[in-house]
């Protein structure tokens, strides 16, 4: 994982240093969360492939094989990682009267008594917050962006305060520093059995100004995109924010939940509703990531399973775009339920990220349909977006069940099967897109997910990951072919401060 340096100052190349090394303390952390302790853990695997194969998956269980555990010795991995007691049961803590309870930044504990308690992140690990806090204040002096200098110091006094708000709004007014850094508790899809609880992650970023420029203007059409959603007007009553803006980056280092299984490819932050509401989100495309895993996974999945005469279709710029707006997509939508009883995510529990993340992918299609008809994308053909679209779906289902992002994919197979928006050839073992069929699929698709979040309707939910979010038959001997001739699933990287020539 290397980027050209050659254009930073030395100071800057010296604080990439100081926040490289803070990201490793968040990956610790996020072992932690995910497992226990590490070097115990992989001091007493003997295989060396085997120890290698746990660290990549932050534990004994792959995580894209459906959380299956891989060393001798161990059962499934519980569903709430470590942020519940291994003994409570989801009655307990849905009966538990703890108006906290669902908050992102803690552990659920047993207390003195043997009940339920709380115990904050930036308590339980308040040494290694400390000592993150002061590498990003020691990077301060060198960084030459005032804003992204005020925004470390600010996201250092989160780290151990626990109180992210400010530094988030922080983050949705830096416009112009080229180097950048996500770093905290950030998402939850760690927390499968209710999607509560975030895990720790660290991502270092150098911006792609040309990249940037191209992509800037595309958030200008996020209200207008957001009125032309296919469902009623209750259901998109909410305004995205006007200061989202959409960025292109190469990362220089992934640190913890980033890092863990399938690798982020592009990022929609900040989660806090508020913020979005108040200032939008960010969307950081990250092109050198994107690039590896279209080069050896997508096109290699294309050539093997996309029909001949649509191969000419799977381009760069239409996986790079499709990934975009997907993270552009998270922005529409509704963040609140109808009813006025909270959030999207608090009503949906640990389908809430699935959903939102088969949202974002079905949105994003919809937008770039969109804006080719308005004749604001003219780059390559719509056809390219669709037929790429496709063969990603084979890309992402096979991260598995466990993953919100294969689950997702699982769902939209299924449902893009139902309603004959592809055929595949049984001689050929070859998947071909219905163009027009696929357009409607995509319609319905996004009316229903946006009508089971507006709803907050949890059975829904749950009855469609049940019935739609499992892979068939034919699908599964598909994969196998994929497996079969050594397309990997996902990327691992080689990263670190001496790769990159600090």
């Amino acid at each position: 994982l290397t980027v050209d340096l050659s254009g930073l100052s030395a100071g800057q190349r010296q604080a990439i240093g100081y926040l490289v090394d803070a990201s490793e303390i968040m990956d610790d952390l996020f072992w932690r969360q995910a497992y226990g302790g590490k070097q115990a853990f992989l001091s007493g695997i003997e295989n060396d492939e085997e120890r290698h194969f746990a660290e990549i998956n932050y534990g004994p269980w792959d995580r894209l094989n459906n959380e299956t555990p891989f060393v001798d010795g161990y059962t499934d991995k519980p569903l709430g990682a470590q942020f519940y007691p291994a003994d409570m049961t989801r009655e307990e803590f849905d009966s538990w009267n703890n108006p906290d309870k669902a908050g992102l930044y803690s552990f659920v504990i047993r207390d003195a008594d043997g009940g339920l308690a709380l115990f904050p992140f930036h308590e339980a690990f308040a040494n290694e917050l400390a000592e993150a806090a002061k590498l990003l204040r020691d990077a301060m002096p060198l960084v030459e962006n005032e804003a992204f200098r005020d925004y470390l110091g600010m996201r250092a006094d989160a780290l151990v305060s626990g109180e992210f708000q400010a530094s988030d709004f922080a983050w949705m007014d830096m416009k112009d520093n080229s180097l950048e850094l996500v770093i905290g508790p950030i998402e939850t899809y760690e927390d499968r059995l209710f999607g509560y609880r975030a895990a720790y992650e660290s991502y270092v970023l150098l911006k792609d100004m040309a990249w940037s420029e191209r992509l800037s203007r595309f958030a200008d059409f996020l209200p207008e995109l957001q009125r032309g959603l296919p469902v009623p007007d209750q259901y998109k009553q909410e305004t995205p924010g006007t200061d989202s803006d959409l960025n292109a980056y190469d990362v220089l280092y992934y640190a913890g939940r980033s890092n863990a299984g399938s690798k982020t490819i592009a990022i929609n932050l900040p989660n806090d509703e508020q913020v979005q509401l108040q200032k939008g989100t960010r969307r950081l495309q990250l092109k050198n990531a994107i690039r590896a895993k279209f080069d050896r996974i997508l096109v290699p999945i294309a050539d093997l399973l996309i029909a001949e005469d649509q191969r000419q279709y799977i381009t760069f710029n239409a996986f790079f775009s499709n990934t975009m707006f997907h993270e552009v997509a998270h922005g529409l939508g509704i963040k609140n339920t109808l009813d006025g009883s909270g959030t999207v995510r608090a009503a949906l529990k640990e389908h809430a990220s699935a959903l939102e993340e088969g949202k974002a992918d079905i949105l994003g299609l919809y937008m770039i349909t969109r804006l080719f008809e308005k004749g604001e994308m003219n780059e390559g053909k719509l056809m390219d977006h669709y037929v790429t679209f496709m063969a990603s779906v084979f890309r992402s289902v096979r991260f598995g069940a466990s993953s919100a992002h294969g689950r997702a994919n699982m769902i939209r197979f299924n449902f893009f099967q139902s309603a004959d928006a592809f055929t595949r050839d049984e001689t050929t073992g070859t998947y071909h897109v219905d163009f027009e069929k696929m357009q409607d699929a995509m319609s319905q698709l996004s009316g229903m997910i946006l009508t089971l979040q507006g709803d907050g309707d949890y059975e829904g939910v749950d009855m469609l990951v049940q019935s739609e979010g499992t892979i068939g038959e034919q699908l599964q001997t598909d994969l196998d072919r994929l497996a079969a001739v050594g397309i990997p699933v996902d990327i691992e990287f080689i990263q670190g401060k001496d790769v990159l020539g600090l």
